[in-house]
């Protein structure tokens, strides 16, 4: 037991180290009003798309394809932190996703989670 108390003190640091990946894809259908006042988004969808993509700059390329694919609007971007809210109709919302989450796979090679839905 002494020889255990003369060994040096091993210590371990995690680190974490973005890659290229999209770690939410998020569909809340039929929210309530006081969501889109919280964001200081304007009522009336069906529907709120959230997305977060590493790095960063990936949310713009998101942006861009999911405002191509369908028939939504950009609710917020942050172009420093990765997150992007889209508003529309629940379809729209969902196929939105879907093309962003289809681009990043084959075309930027992204890890990508699976799209989820509340």
């Amino acid at each position: 037991m002494s020889k255990m108390m003369n060994e040096p003190t091993q210590r371990v640091i995690q680190e974490y180290v973005p890659g290229k990946q999209v770690t939410l894809a998020h569909v809340v259908a039929s929210p309530h009003p006081s969501i889109f006042l919280k964001l200081g988004m304007e009522e009336g969808n069906d529907a709120i798309g959230i997305l977060t993509i590493t790095p960063s700059e990936g949310v713009i390329i998101a942006a861009d394809v999911a405002t191509k694919a369908a028939n939504v609007e950009i609710g917020f971007l942050d172009r420093f932190g990765g997150s992007l809210l889209l508003t529309g109709d629940v379809s729209s919302v969902e196929s939105s996703l879907r093309a962003v989450l289809e681009y990043c796979d084959e075309q930027l090679h992204y890890a990508c989670v699976d799209m989820t839905r509340s």
